[in-house]
């Protein structure tokens, strides 16, 4: 379907205009779009869909925002490395193009190599660790770990629950039957009844008229139970699937919290910290402490590598009373002594798998030391590995778990997921069909994220897909802070926009009206497949995932069976039978339009309406599973 040559004299055209660009005395090298073959068939060739980077920044003035590692470019990582051998898959330390950066120390068996500074040496695992620009190459090596004395620390408030007479009257039964309807399942003492309305929650006047402005109807379950534990000053564990609206469980709770503290003083940090691991997930935790911190005048700053330090510094300066943050940029300014944790009695770890996924371990470790011991913990999660679970047990006290949904590894079951068994030069043509199929039934203005594996095959698919009129957008690693920004705002602008990206936006990627998700290349994991798919189903409407499955994956074809089996999906023949050559088992699904039955959970079939025609024919070309 896409052609990536020139015709000739196309070529030659570009040739003339290359040598007369370079031979200015202005030109200077273009930084962010690869070859300047590359860059002027995307702008020359295309001048409606692409806007040079120039353009774009008059058009859409940045923010102070840019992108660029902590110590040194990003671009050049950490400024290169020698001294061990790096051993990632993807190359040592040294520029971005070898990896992630970092100096000194070699990256262990690790998808990337590692990042972070002068010193140490990367970790094994799946991300090797960031360290600082210490001879130790440990996060945070130049912090001290403070002698708390119980005695010493002046007490604060945390239990501002009060119980509704609603939801203390309700009768057992009905709350039990409310907590399986939700599919809440808890651990823990002495647990408060979940509320079932806003008004239930005896929140202060100013976060109703936030939740009224809002328009939401009712709490979502993981707020409908969180917010009496969180409220109550308790630790907490949440486990629910993207899009469950736990941002909005532990700002409110926040917001209480500090407006029943004493003011910051001069030179006193946050009361409120919240941790994420990507800017993106941080800036949207922001757009909601905006929303209902503006009523009660809580002042927030928003802290991540790639923008300038100037600003970020100021905020924490003047004061504010939360601050939501990535570790590693947090970590620099403790060391610096531009902000401090003293007064923080108030943490929030959003989506610690992911974080401890990307190696943050050691840094939250060192941040969780700078905070008083009788803290109030609540750390979220998608899912429960060893890992988090290792975590809540060494730093939760006396934690109330709660989860909703299944425990184990799971995809929201509002998502109808479809496997395409194919071979690898078959994509680009069974992407360009579905896009078209998608097109034609796609009158409400959805949008569609495509996943791939590389940010050249980004770039590729991108600039293919624009040629045949789709409105297409792209984001990986190496786009600037401030092309990020422009990028997410263009996909929620656009009705039917598309983004292609890497793995860079699977998480903390917040757009409410995302209708289908395309792993053109399938992940390297099952859990990095329900983080992509769980862009869409959001907020309890439908959506739909489509996979490209290639024999090269069929070590996975198990663990995918697994996920379809578990959210009842309806299973391609073509994957299992790649499973069972793979050395993996699984079942099909029960019944379905194949004739194929038994074991393993039962098959779903298409309940969803306005999909693809080709879900109820089996005469599409290229799409039938039997």
């Amino acid at each position: 379907m896409f052609c990536a040559t020139q015709s000739a004299p196309l070529f030659h055209y570009m040739t003339r205009v290359t040598s007369v660009i370079v031979s200015h005395r202005s030109f200077r090298p273009h930084k962010r779009h690869g070859d300047l073959c590359r860059y002027l068939t995307s702008t020359i060739i295309q001048p409606t869909n692409h806007v040079l980077l120039k353009d774009r920044k008059a058009q859409h003035p940045t923010t102070n925002m840019t992108y660029g590692g902590s110590s040194g470019g990003y671009r050049n990582g950490g400024s290169g490395g020698g001294g061990s051998s790096g051993g990632g898959q993807r190359g040592s330390s040294g520029s971005q193009r070898n990896g992630y950066g970092g100096g000194g120390g070699g990256g262990g068996n690790s998808r990337f190599s590692s990042r972070g500074g002068n010193g140490g040496s990367g970790g094994g695992g799946r991300f090797a660790s960031r360290g600082s620009n210490n001879s130790s190459g440990a996060a945070g090596g130049n912090l001290r770990k403070p002698n708390w004395n119980y005695d010493d620390l002046k007490p604060f408030k945390k239990d501002f629950y009060v119980p509704h007479p609603n939801v203390s009257a309700r009768h057992p039964r009905e709350v039990e039957a409310y907590r399986q309807k939700k599919e809440i399942t808890l651990k823990g003492e002495k647990i408060p009844n979940p509320i079932q309305f806003f008004e239930e929650g005896n929140f202060p006047d100013y976060v109703m008229q936030g939740i009224r402005k809002q328009g939401f109807s009712e709490p979502t379950a993981i707020q409908a139970q969180g917010w009496p534990i969180a409220m109550s000053g308790r630790n907490m564990v949440g486990i629910a699937q993207t899009g469950s609206g736990k941002t909005l469980g532990y700002i409110l709770p926040a917001i209480v919290h500090i407006n029943n503290q004493q003011p910051l003083n001069r030179g006193d940090g946050p009361i409120a910290l919240v941790l994420a691991p990507t800017r993106e997930l941080a800036q949207q935790i922001q757009t909601v402490a905006n929303d209902f911190g503006s009523l009660s005048y809580v002042r927030n700053t928003c802290i991540f590598g790639g923008a300038p330090k100037g600003g970020q510094a100021r905020d924490l300066e003047r004061g504010v009373e939360i601050v939501i943050a990535t570790p590693g940029r947090l970590i620099d300014f403790l060391e610096r002594g531009t902000t401090n944790l003293r007064r923080t009695t108030y943490l929030v770890l959003d989506e610690a798998d992911r974080m401890l996924d990307m190696g943050f371990e050691p840094q939250i470790r060192k941040i969780i030391e700078q905070i008083r011991p009788d803290r109030q913990v609540l750390m979220w999660s998608a899912t429960w590995p060893k890992e988090v679970r290792n975590l809540a047990e060494e730093y939760l006290t006396d934690y109330t778990q709660l989860n909703v949904g299944s425990l184990s590894l799971s995809a929201n079951h509002n998502i109808l997921q479809i496997v395409d068994v194919c071979q690898e030069h078959e994509k680009e043509a069974k992407l360009g069909t579905l896009l078209q199929e998608i097109g034609n039934v796609n009158d409400d203005g959805g949008k569609t994220i495509i996943f791939v594996e590389t940010k050249k095959k980004v770039e590729n698919i991108t600039r293919n897909i624009r040629r045949y009129g789709w409105p297409a957008v792209c984001m990986h690693g190496d786009k600037s802070q401030q092309e990020r920004d422009y990028v997410l705002r263009e996909f929620r602008n656009k009705k039917g926009s598309i983004l292609v990206a890497t793995d860079v936006a699977a998480r903390g990627l917040d757009v409410d009206d995302v209708k289908y998700v395309i792993n053109f290349d399938y992940p390297s994991s099952s859990e990095d497949y329900i983080h992509r798919i769980g862009r869409t189903g959001r907020s309890q409407s439908t959506g739909t995932s489509y996979a490209f499955f290639t024999p090269q994956n069929g070590r996975q074809a198990k663990d995918l069976i697994n996920v379809l089996q578990e959210a009842n999906q309806v299973i391609n023949p073509k994957l299992s039978e790649l499973a069972t050559r793979s050395g993996g088992g699984g079942g099909y699904g029960g019944r379905n339009r194949w004739g194929y039955g038994g074991g393993g959970g039962r098959g779903r079939e298409n309940n969803f309406t306005g999909v693809h025609k080709r879900f109820d024919s089996s005469r599409n070309n290229g799409y039938n599973y039997s």
